[in-house]
C-alpha cells in the first residue's frame, strides 16, 4: 500500500483538533451535582441520556471525514495486471556446441522445441522476433504477430560456428529500435514494452563483449531474459576428440543483471520448457498501482450519509 498525494494528509491534524474540541464540550456539558432526599424518585423522572447517541453520530461523522482524507492523499496497491503490448525478440544460439547431447536427442533441437512453445503461448498481439547466432548473428524474422513465420523459421535452424553472443544482443537492439520507429516496416505504438529472451549454451567467443552490448541495453531501457543452457560436463564429439561445452551461467547472470532483466539456468528439456514459462509470465505482466481512492471515497460517503441520518433521526430541528 502506497499514497499517491501523501501531502494531503496534513488535513488529519485538523480532525484531530476537531476531536479534542468535541471531547473538551462535552465535558463542560456535565451537569452540576444536587442534593436530593429522595434519590429514587429522582432516577424515575429524569429524563434518558442520548450521550451514546450523540457520540455515535459524532464517530461515523469522523469515520467520514478520515475516509475522505484518505481519499485525497490517493491510496493505491500494487497489483500484477496483464501488459498490452510488448515487442520481444528472441537471440537463440546455434553454435556448434548446440550439437551437443547432454540433452537428449541434443541441445538445438530441444531449444527449438521449447522456442516454439514460448511463441505459442505469448500473447497473441505480442510482436516477437527471432535473432539467430554463431560466428555471426543475424535477424531471421523482424518483430510479428505472425507466429507462422516464427514457427517455420525456427524449424530450419542448423548448428554451427562460434559464439557471438555479444553481437546478437546488437542485432536483437537494432530489430527492436525498428519496431518502435514509426517510419520503419514494422509499426506499433512508441510506448511498447522491449526485452530481449537470450539463450547461450557457452561463452561468447566471437564479435562484441558482453559489457559493450550491456551498455547499450540499459541505454535503450531493454531488459535481457538469459538462459544459460547445457549441463557443466556437457562435450561435443565423443573419445579423444571430445570437448567440453559447459555453459557460462556467471556471464548470462551479469548480463541481466546489468539490464534489469533475470536470469536462469537449464539442464534438461524440462527445465528450459519451465525456464520458458517463467519468461512468459514475466513479460506478460506488469506491476501497476491500482488506486483505491474511489472505494474509500464510496465508504466515507456512506458513512457520511449515516450520521447525517442519525443526527436528523435523533436530534430534530424540524418544527
Amino acid at each position: 500500500m502506497t499514497l499517491l498525494a501523501p501531502h494531503w494528509l496534513w488535513l488529519l491534524a485538523l480532525l484531530g483538533g476537531g476531536v479534542v474540541a468535541y471531547l473538551v464540550v462535552q465535558h463542560r456539558r456535565r451537569p452540576t451535582a444536587v442534593r436530593h432526599p429522595d434519590l429514587d424518585l429522582v432516577v424515575a423522572v429524569a429524563p434518558r441520556s442520548g450521550a451514546w447517541r450523540r457520540h455515535l453520530t459524532a464517530a461515523t461523522m469522523l469515520l467520514a471525514l478520515v475516509g475522505l482524507v484518505l481519499g485525497l492523499a490517493r491510496p493505491a496497491q500494487a497489483q500484477e495486471q496483464p501488459r498490452d503490448d510488448a515487442v520481444i525478440m528472441l537471440a537463440l544460439d546455434t553454435s556448434s556446441s548446440m550439437r551437443a547431447t547432454d540433452i537428449a536427442p541434443n541441445r538445438l533441437e530441444v531449444a527449438i522445441s521449447a522456442a516454439q512453445d514460448f511463441v505459442g503461448d505469448a500473447p497473441d498481439g505480442y510482436r516477437i522476433g527471432l535473432v539467430t547466432y554463431g560466428s555471426t548473428a543475424s535477424v531471421v524474422v523482424p518483430p510479428t504477430t505472425d507466429r507462422e513465420i516464427l514457427s517455420r523459421s525456427l524449424d530450419q535452424l542448423q548448428a554451427g560456428g562460434a559464439t557471438a553472443t555479444g553481437d546478437a544482443v546488437l542485432a536483437a537492439l537494432d530489430a527492436l529500435q525498428g519496431a518502435a520507429d514509426p517510419g520503419a516496416v514494422v509499426t506499433g505504438d512508441d510506448g511498447a514494452y522491449q526485452a530481449i529472451v537470450l539463450l547461450s549454451d557457452g561463452y561468447s567467443t566471437e564479435g562484441a563483449t558482453l559489457e559493450e552490448v550491456a551498455a547499450k541495453a540499459k541505454d535503450q531501457d531493454v531488459p535481457i531474459f538469459t538462459v544459460a543452457y547445457g549441463t557443466p560436463d556437457g562435450v561435443l564429439g565423443s573419445g579423444p576428440d571430445a570437448s567440453p561445452v559447459p555453459s557460462d551461467p556467471a556471464s548470462m547472470a551479469q548480463l541481466a543483471e546489468a539490464t534489469g532483466g533475470r536470469t536462469y539456468e537449464a539442464t534438461s528439456a524440462g527445465a528450459l520448457s519451465a525456464v520458458y514459462d517463467q519468461i512468459t509470465t514475466q513479460i506478460s505482466t506488469v506491476t501497476a498501482q491500482v488506486e483505491l481512492t474511489v472505494p474509500l471515497a464510496a465508504a466515507a460517503a456512506v458513512a457520511l450519509a449515516a450520521a447525517v441520518a442519525m443526527s436528523m433521526a435523533w436530534s430534530p430541528r424540524i418544527s
